[in-house]
């Protein structure tokens, strides 16, 4: 076996073309500046005692007084992490709140009181049994 050739392949051109006249590099400058302007923005409008908040949650120690652009990339990265976070907590709060009902067994002390008020005693004990069930 020590006579086998390997068969002729052909070189196959390469999947990146090389860069053109600069155009990648001026790309990846274009993406660096503008990467962190929504994360500018909501720092700005912050207040410092939640500035301050949003630097604790991120596990970071830096001045609240200080500018977004100050701060090294991998701190802009917790400090972003950590407003998604809150904010995803924030969502959370306020769905639950929103989706949170009155217990099915108000509306039956309702009733009751009613029936109280109209010196209804019977209805105002069927009521009550039907809380103390727990029917609703």
């Amino acid at each position: 076996m020590a006579n086998v050739t390997p068969l002729p392949t052909r070189k196959a051109p390469p999947r990146v073309h090389s860069d053109r006249a600069g155009f990648g590099e001026l790309r990846a400058e274009l993406h660096s500046r503008a990467a962190d302007q929504d994360l500018i923005s909501v720092w700005a409008d912050l207040p410092f005692p939640e500035r301050r908040l949003v630097l604790k949650s991120a596990g970071l120690t830096a001045d609240a007084t200080q500018q977004i652009s100050q701060l090294a990339k991998p701190e802009r990265a917790a400090v972003r992490a950590a407003i998604h976070r809150m904010s995803d907590y924030a969502s959370g709060l306020k769905d639950q709140l929103r989706n949170r009902s009155q217990h099915p067994s108000c509306e039956l002390a309702s009733h009751a009181r009613q029936a109280l008020a109209e010196g209804n005693t019977k209805a105002v004990l069927h009521w009550l049994s039907l809380i103390e069930k727990g029917v609703a």
